[in-house]
């Protein structure tokens, strides 16, 4: 809470810095008026700030006890001084209604709201090319994900549109890392045209959530490692994967096209699923995978991985199910979502 309170000040000073000033400017000119009046003419408290008050104002009321003639030049310039302040406040606070900045501020109210409420969610660092064609499939999979872009005017537009969450600022800093809730993040994703940008991202992330889970891009062969040690889990090199994709088109296009039709918890025919330790039955817990495929005939187990994580093809019947495991499960749409439902994942 403390986040989004600061994020609320931040954003208050930054929609209403002049009806701030305006308004500060004004108390400096009632404390003038409040000051002058006990010290010229010996007022109190009470009756020094009532007639500062009525002197601002310009309602005519008359003085509390005649004034001597330093105190009538003081207040001539109280009154020129407090009309040009009263101007001012009226038309800055005036032009934020007929601006609607009001209504920029709470928008900008709500998003961090919103952002500062997320939990387990995906920090996506750039708004590029590979960036929103990973955006495309976040939300595709309904996945929650803030979206951290330096371009002012890319940000203007998707808050206009409201698609999703997204954050203006530069992604190597900390405090813009923080106001997307990166301590609160189960993965982060940059894919940052430079190199040298994710490597930073990377560092700076691992340090302020260090159970982060890593996903990275990488122009060039030698980053790949770099991006490692810093503290990426994986590592992808956009250009190597297009190319070898279309090389196995040429050489082994039946096999492609045949993956092709398997999509990750999508809408196509046939789906591949993962699901972990936690989400398996109780009763199947610490049994085997025979246990689980007699629960769910209709999907297949093709896939295995050990809590050592190591992977396992077309695993046996005998293999334990335990803590930090995971299994992979294909069939069909319909199938994987009868899955999902009877593991409570999704509702029906």
């Amino acid at each position: 809470m403390k986040k989004f309170q600061r994020n609320i000040v931040l954003s208050n000073l930054s929609f209403f810095s002049n009806a701030y000033i305006a308004l500060l400017i004004l108390v400096l000119v009632t404390f003038t008026g409040i000051v002058g009046f006990m010290i010229l003419e010996d007022y109190s408290f009470v009756d020094a700030f009532y007639q500062t008050i009525i002197t601002m104002s310009t309602v005519g009321f008359g003085e509390v006890k005649p004034f001597s003639e330093e105190t009538k030049i003081f207040v001539s310039f109280l009154i020129i001084t407090s009309l040009g302040t009263f101007a001012y406040a009226l038309s800055t606070i005036t032009s934020h209604f007929v601006s609607g900045d009001y209504k920029k501020y709470y928008k900008e109210y709500v998003a961090m709201k919103k952002i500062d409420d997320l939990k387990d969610h995906t920090v996506i660092c750039g708004f590029g090319k590979v960036g929103k064609q990973t955006i495309t499939t976040m939300v595709f999979h309904n996945k929650d994900f803030v979206v951290i872009e330096s371009d002012p005017q890319i940000v203007e537009d998707v808050k206009k549109k409201n698609t999703f969450n997204i954050v203006k600022g530069d992604a190597t800093k900390d405090e813009v890392l923080i106001a997307a809730g990166i301590k609160e993040a189960k993965s982060l994703i940059t894919v940052l045209p430079s190199d040298a940008d994710n490597l930073f991202v990377v560092l700076t992330a691992k340090a302020l959530n260090p159970n982060l889970n890593i996903i990275s891009r990488a122009s060039i062969e030698s980053s790949v490692q770099k991006l490692k040690i810093a503290g990426a889990n994986n590592v992808v090199m956009p250009d190597i994967l297009g190319g070898n994709h279309m090389a196995h088109l040429v050489s082994t296009p039946d096999i492609v096209e045949f993956l092709n039709q398997i999509n990750i918890q999508g809408s196509n025919e046939v789906n591949l699923e993962e699901i972990g330790f936690k989400n398996i039955p109780d009763n199947c817990k610490y049994k085997t995978i025979k246990d689980v495929k007699n629960q769910f005939e209709n999907c297949n187990i093709i896939g295995y991985k050990s809590p050592e994580n190591e992977y396992f093809i077309n695993p046996s019947d005998t293999t334990p199910i335990l803590p930090n495991s995971k299994i992979f499960v294909l069939g069909t749409s319909q199938q994987i979502k009868e899955l999902n439902v009877a593991l409570q994942l999704i509702r029906d």
